[in-house]
Protein backbone atom coordinates (compact mmCIF):
# COMPACT_ATOMS: atom_id res chain seq x y z
CA UNK A 1 0.00 0.00 0.00
CA UNK A 2 1.41 3.45 -1.00
CA UNK A 3 1.43 5.77 1.90
CA UNK A 4 -0.77 8.95 1.46
CA UNK A 5 1.02 12.11 1.10
CA UNK A 6 1.63 14.18 3.89
CA UNK A 7 -0.59 17.93 3.79
CA UNK A 8 0.90 20.98 1.98
CA UNK A 9 1.59 23.36 4.87
CA UNK A 10 0.56 26.44 3.31
CA UNK A 11 0.31 30.01 4.60
CA UNK A 12 -3.11 32.06 4.66
CA UNK A 13 -2.63 35.67 5.06
CA UNK A 14 -4.83 38.44 5.65
CA UNK A 15 -3.63 41.75 4.52
CA UNK A 16 -4.24 45.46 5.86
CA UNK A 17 -4.55 44.47 9.70
CA UNK A 18 -5.01 48.22 10.42
CA UNK A 19 -6.63 50.15 7.87
CA UNK A 20 -10.39 50.13 9.53
CA UNK A 21 -11.90 48.34 12.33
CA UNK A 22 -14.42 46.03 10.29
CA UNK A 23 -11.23 45.17 8.60
CA UNK A 24 -9.69 44.24 12.14
CA UNK A 25 -12.35 42.19 13.31
CA UNK A 26 -12.96 40.10 10.40
CA UNK A 27 -9.19 38.75 10.78
CA UNK A 28 -8.68 38.16 14.16
CA UNK A 29 -12.03 36.48 13.89
CA UNK A 30 -11.00 33.77 10.83
CA UNK A 31 -7.60 33.60 13.17
CA UNK A 32 -9.60 32.31 15.93
CA UNK A 33 -11.49 29.70 13.96
CA UNK A 34 -8.56 28.25 12.83
CA UNK A 35 -9.05 29.73 9.00
CA UNK A 36 -6.43 32.32 8.57
CA UNK A 37 -2.44 31.47 9.79
CA UNK A 38 -1.00 35.19 9.20
CA UNK A 39 -1.86 38.40 9.10
CA UNK A 40 0.28 41.56 7.69
CA UNK A 41 0.15 44.93 9.66
CA UNK A 42 -0.06 48.51 8.51
CA UNK A 43 1.57 50.67 10.83
CA UNK A 44 0.76 53.96 9.08
CA UNK A 45 -2.77 52.32 8.91
CA UNK A 46 -5.94 54.65 11.40
CA UNK A 47 -6.84 51.81 12.92
CA UNK A 48 -3.95 50.30 14.75
CA UNK A 49 -4.48 51.83 18.61
CA UNK A 50 -2.91 49.60 21.30
CA UNK A 51 -6.15 48.17 21.80
CA UNK A 52 -6.16 46.84 18.04
CA UNK A 53 -2.81 45.19 18.82
CA UNK A 54 -3.57 43.43 21.61
CA UNK A 55 -6.40 42.04 20.48
CA UNK A 56 -4.69 40.30 17.42
CA UNK A 57 -1.80 38.99 19.60
CA UNK A 58 -4.92 37.03 22.13
CA UNK A 59 -6.08 36.28 18.65
CA UNK A 60 -3.41 34.91 17.71
CA UNK A 61 -2.55 33.05 21.21
CA UNK A 62 -5.50 30.52 19.77
CA UNK A 63 -3.78 29.90 17.13
CA UNK A 64 -0.97 26.84 16.61
CA UNK A 65 0.95 28.31 14.14
CA UNK A 66 -0.75 32.01 13.57
CA UNK A 67 2.72 34.47 12.06
CA UNK A 68 2.07 38.48 12.29
CA UNK A 69 3.76 40.31 10.22
CA UNK A 70 4.48 43.79 8.95
CA UNK A 71 2.52 45.72 6.14
CA UNK A 72 5.05 47.75 4.58
CA UNK A 73 2.84 50.70 3.00
CA UNK A 74 3.89 53.44 0.69
CA UNK A 75 1.20 54.37 -1.36
CA UNK A 76 -1.51 56.91 -1.11
CA UNK A 77 -3.25 57.61 0.90
CA UNK A 78 -1.34 56.79 3.49
CA UNK A 79 1.27 58.88 4.77
CA UNK A 80 4.84 58.48 5.64
CA UNK A 81 6.37 58.08 8.85
CA UNK A 82 9.78 60.04 7.83
CA UNK A 83 9.58 63.66 7.56
CA UNK A 84 11.55 63.66 4.57
CA UNK A 85 10.51 61.41 2.50
CA UNK A 86 10.33 61.95 -1.31
CA UNK A 87 8.00 61.54 -3.36
CA UNK A 88 5.07 62.44 -2.28
CA UNK A 89 1.48 63.42 -3.51
CA UNK A 90 0.90 66.85 -1.18
CA UNK A 91 1.03 64.82 2.48
CA UNK A 92 0.37 61.36 1.32
CA UNK A 93 2.44 58.84 -0.96
CA UNK A 94 2.45 58.58 -4.44
CA UNK A 95 -0.53 56.02 -5.89
CA UNK A 96 0.98 52.91 -6.37
CA UNK A 97 0.39 53.58 -10.59
CA UNK A 98 3.15 56.53 -10.59
CA UNK A 99 5.73 54.51 -8.24
CA UNK A 100 6.10 52.15 -10.22
CA UNK A 101 6.23 54.25 -13.27
CA UNK A 102 8.99 56.03 -10.83
CA UNK A 103 10.95 53.14 -10.06
CA UNK A 104 11.21 51.48 -14.00
CA UNK A 105 12.16 55.05 -15.14
CA UNK A 106 14.78 54.95 -12.51
CA UNK A 107 13.75 58.34 -10.94
CA UNK A 108 13.33 56.76 -6.80
CA UNK A 109 15.87 57.26 -4.26
CA UNK A 110 16.81 54.27 -2.51
CA UNK A 111 17.19 55.61 0.82
CA UNK A 112 14.30 57.19 1.11
CA UNK A 113 12.81 53.81 1.36
CA UNK A 114 15.05 52.17 3.45
CA UNK A 115 14.98 54.90 6.01
CA UNK A 116 10.97 54.78 5.93
CA UNK A 117 10.85 50.68 5.57
CA UNK A 118 12.85 51.16 8.98
CA UNK A 119 10.54 53.16 10.56
CA UNK A 120 8.01 51.32 10.42
CA UNK A 121 9.72 47.91 10.86
CA UNK A 122 10.63 49.73 14.40
CA UNK A 123 6.85 50.72 14.62
CA UNK A 124 5.89 47.49 14.89
CA UNK A 125 8.58 46.03 16.98
CA UNK A 126 7.64 49.32 19.42
CA UNK A 127 3.54 48.18 19.33
CA UNK A 128 4.21 44.14 19.51
CA UNK A 129 7.72 44.41 21.64
CA UNK A 130 9.27 42.22 19.06
CA UNK A 131 10.23 42.10 15.42
CA UNK A 132 7.59 41.02 13.13
CA UNK A 133 7.78 36.96 11.60
CA UNK A 134 7.81 38.17 8.01
CA UNK A 135 7.78 41.46 5.91
CA UNK A 136 5.25 42.13 2.79
CA UNK A 137 4.12 45.34 0.92
CA UNK A 138 0.86 47.20 0.68
CA UNK A 139 -0.33 46.81 -3.22
CA UNK A 140 3.06 44.74 -3.73
CA UNK A 141 5.03 47.74 -3.40
CA UNK A 142 8.24 45.51 -2.14
CA UNK A 143 8.79 44.29 -5.53
CA UNK A 144 8.94 47.84 -7.48
CA UNK A 145 12.01 48.73 -9.38
CA UNK A 146 14.54 50.83 -7.08
CA UNK A 147 11.46 50.59 -4.29
CA UNK A 148 12.79 46.99 -3.29
CA UNK A 149 16.50 47.90 -3.02
CA UNK A 150 15.29 49.92 -0.17
CA UNK A 151 12.90 47.63 1.13
CA UNK A 152 15.44 44.81 1.11
CA UNK A 153 18.53 46.78 2.66
CA UNK A 154 16.13 47.91 5.37
CA UNK A 155 14.92 44.77 6.54
CA UNK A 156 17.96 42.65 6.25
CA UNK A 157 19.21 45.69 8.65
CA UNK A 158 16.41 45.65 10.92
CA UNK A 159 14.76 42.39 11.25
CA UNK A 160 17.08 39.20 9.46
CA UNK A 161 15.05 36.74 10.97
CA UNK A 162 12.28 37.89 8.92
CA UNK A 163 10.71 36.09 5.45
CA UNK A 164 10.15 38.08 2.94
CA UNK A 165 7.16 37.81 0.37
CA UNK A 166 7.71 37.24 -2.84
CA UNK A 167 5.03 37.33 -5.28
CA UNK A 168 6.04 35.18 -8.26
CA UNK A 169 3.94 31.30 -9.13
CA UNK A 170 5.98 28.46 -9.14
CA UNK A 171 3.25 27.05 -12.09
CA UNK A 172 3.67 25.91 -15.45
CA UNK A 173 4.48 29.22 -18.34
CA UNK A 174 0.50 27.97 -19.62
CA UNK A 175 -1.01 28.64 -16.46
CA UNK A 176 0.71 31.75 -15.44
CA UNK A 177 -0.35 33.66 -19.11
CA UNK A 178 -3.94 33.49 -17.83
CA UNK A 179 -3.88 35.86 -15.38
CA UNK A 180 -1.86 39.15 -16.47
CA UNK A 181 -2.01 40.77 -13.49
CA UNK A 182 -0.39 37.74 -11.49
CA UNK A 183 1.78 37.13 -14.88
CA UNK A 184 2.74 41.47 -13.80
CA UNK A 185 3.97 39.84 -10.32
CA UNK A 186 5.69 36.69 -11.49
CA UNK A 187 8.33 39.48 -13.56
CA UNK A 188 8.99 41.91 -10.71
CA UNK A 189 9.29 39.00 -8.22
CA UNK A 190 12.10 37.29 -10.18
CA UNK A 191 14.29 40.03 -9.62
CA UNK A 192 13.16 40.79 -6.13
CA UNK A 193 14.26 37.32 -5.02
CA UNK A 194 17.33 37.71 -6.30
CA UNK A 195 17.72 40.67 -4.37
CA UNK A 196 16.78 39.10 -1.00
CA UNK A 197 18.70 35.76 -1.72
CA UNK A 198 21.76 37.76 -1.97
CA UNK A 199 20.87 39.75 1.46
CA UNK A 200 20.08 36.32 2.96
CA UNK A 201 16.93 36.99 3.56
CA UNK A 202 14.00 34.02 3.30
CA UNK A 203 10.76 34.07 1.19
CA UNK A 204 8.06 31.96 0.45
CA UNK A 205 8.33 28.86 -2.47
CA UNK A 206 4.81 30.25 -4.59
CA UNK A 207 2.45 32.63 -4.37
CA UNK A 208 -1.57 32.86 -5.02
CA UNK A 209 -4.26 35.35 -4.49
CA UNK A 210 -4.11 38.17 -7.43
CA UNK A 211 -7.12 38.85 -8.96
CA UNK A 212 -9.46 40.91 -10.26
CA UNK A 213 -10.94 42.64 -7.51
CA UNK A 214 -13.12 44.98 -9.37
CA UNK A 215 -15.01 41.82 -10.79
CA UNK A 216 -18.05 39.62 -8.62
CA UNK A 217 -15.88 36.62 -9.01
CA UNK A 218 -16.50 33.25 -7.65
CA UNK A 219 -14.04 33.11 -4.77
CA UNK A 220 -14.41 29.62 -3.89
CA UNK A 221 -13.63 29.06 -7.13
CA UNK A 222 -10.50 31.16 -7.06
CA UNK A 223 -9.25 29.51 -3.64
CA UNK A 224 -9.58 26.67 -5.73
CA UNK A 225 -7.08 27.67 -8.41
CA UNK A 226 -4.75 29.31 -6.20
CA UNK A 227 -3.82 26.23 -4.30
CA UNK A 228 -3.62 24.34 -7.24
CA UNK A 229 -0.03 24.09 -7.65
CA UNK A 230 1.26 25.63 -4.53
CA UNK A 231 3.82 24.64 -3.17
CA UNK A 232 4.53 23.32 0.40
CA UNK A 233 5.47 26.51 2.40
CA UNK A 234 3.15 28.84 -0.29
CA UNK A 235 1.52 31.62 0.13
CA UNK A 236 -1.96 32.90 -0.55
CA UNK A 237 -2.80 36.58 0.13
CA UNK A 238 -6.20 37.02 1.04
CA UNK A 239 -8.43 40.39 1.92
CA UNK A 240 -11.49 39.31 4.50
CA UNK A 241 -13.16 42.14 6.03
CA UNK A 242 -16.32 43.72 7.04
CA UNK A 243 -16.92 47.09 5.37
CA UNK A 244 -17.24 50.19 7.17
CA UNK A 245 -16.94 53.91 6.38
CA UNK A 246 -13.29 54.25 7.69
CA UNK A 247 -12.86 51.18 4.90
CA UNK A 248 -14.90 53.26 2.22
CA UNK A 249 -12.92 56.01 2.88
CA UNK A 250 -9.66 54.76 2.11
CA UNK A 251 -9.74 51.96 -0.39
CA UNK A 252 -12.24 50.34 -3.09
CA UNK A 253 -11.88 47.02 -2.26
CA UNK A 254 -15.00 46.70 0.12
CA UNK A 255 -17.57 44.08 -0.91
CA UNK A 256 -15.14 42.06 -2.01
CA UNK A 257 -13.74 41.71 1.49
CA UNK A 258 -17.10 40.38 2.55
CA UNK A 259 -17.20 38.10 0.12
CA UNK A 260 -14.11 36.43 0.85
CA UNK A 261 -14.57 36.60 4.69
CA UNK A 262 -17.92 34.32 4.31
CA UNK A 263 -15.92 31.79 2.03
CA UNK A 264 -13.20 31.67 4.32
CA UNK A 265 -15.38 31.07 7.23
CA UNK A 266 -17.18 28.45 5.45
CA UNK A 267 -17.29 24.71 5.54
CA UNK A 268 -16.98 24.77 2.09
CA UNK A 269 -13.26 26.13 2.53
CA UNK A 270 -12.84 23.54 4.81
CA UNK A 271 -13.66 20.48 2.47
CA UNK A 272 -11.85 22.32 -0.14
CA UNK A 273 -8.22 22.04 1.85
CA UNK A 274 -9.31 18.77 2.46
CA UNK A 275 -9.55 18.14 -1.25
CA UNK A 276 -6.44 19.75 -2.46
CA UNK A 277 -4.55 18.05 0.68
CA UNK A 278 -3.65 21.48 2.43
CA UNK A 279 -3.03 22.57 6.04
CA UNK A 280 -2.81 25.98 7.66
CA UNK A 281 -1.73 23.71 10.89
Amino acid sequence: MIAAAPPRRIWLCADDYGISPGVNRAIRDLIERGRLNATSVMMVGPTIARGEIEALQAAAKTSPRCAIGLHVTLSAPFRPLTMHFRPLDGDMFMSFPKLLCAGVLRRLDREFFRNEVKAQLAAFADAFGRAPDFVDGHQHVQLYPQVRDGFVDAVAETAPNAWVRQGGRDLPLKQRLASPKAMVLDILSAQFRRRAAGAGLGFNPGFAGAYDFSRAADFGEMMRQFLDGLPDGGLVMCHPGFVDDVLAALDPMTDVREREYAYLGSDEFVRLLAQTNATLG
